[in-house]
């Protein structure tokens, strides 16, 4: 009996992991329940018993995506030398690879216009996985105070996301690298950093 709780647990996984690839790499609009399941090697006809509907489980992919994200972010904090906290989770963030790979980069800059707008469980999921990367965001910036460090990491989140979406939406090579070297300027000048604060 606990075996097929944790194969159930584990296909539930597999296909959340493979929703969240699909719905960031082509959309949520564009992304049905049929085809997830076939891309996770399984049959449409067992979706129903892990999901209810496909918004639950776009909201269980978008929880994810976040939860790796801060994942991500907090080892890169962590790994960072002593002074450079903030340059090294930028740059782990404004890369060529992450601007090349949306199915397994930020849900933010994939789904930020889908996601808010769906309503329900799927905006929750996403404006509670922002809220989390704010708090965190919020910890590694030094400001005089709580709200000064709150505002500057709503900048930086916003440089982050924003300068992805112009390196991505760039078809020339050497512009949307470009781009990206520029957001990451304005990402630290955000963050209230002392190096590459002028543009």
């Amino acid at each position: 009996m606990r075996r097929t709780a944790e194969d159930k647990a584990e296909t539930r996984q597999r296909i959340v992991r493979t929703a969240g690839r699909m719905f960031r790499g082509h959309g949520l609009a564009e992304t049905g329940v049929a085809e997830v399941m076939a891309e996770a090697g399984l049959t449409h006809g067992g979706f129903y018993r892990h999901f209810a509907s496909k918004e639950d489980l776009a909201a269980a992919a978008i929880e994810a995506a976040f939860a790796e994200m801060r994942g991500q972010l907090q080892s890169a904090a962590a790994a960072a030398p002593p002074g450079r906290v903030l340059e090294t989770v930028i740059d782990l963030y404004l890369t060529e690879a992450h601007r090349d790979r949306p199915d397994r980069g930020c849900v933010m800059a994939a789904l930020g216009m889908e996601a808010p707008r769906a309503g329900g469980a799927m905006q929750e999921a996403y404006r509670r996985g922002i809220a989390d990367l704010l708090t965190i965001y919020t910890g590694l910036i030094e400001a005089p105070t709580k709200r000064q460090a709150e505002d500057r990491a709503q900048a930086l989140l916003a440089q982050l996301v924003g300068g992805l979406l112009v390196a991505r939406a760039l078809t020339d090579p050497a512009e949307s690298k470009r781009a990206l070297q520029t957001a990451r300027r304005a990402a630290l000048a955000a963050a209230g950093t002392e190096k590459d604060r002028s543009l």
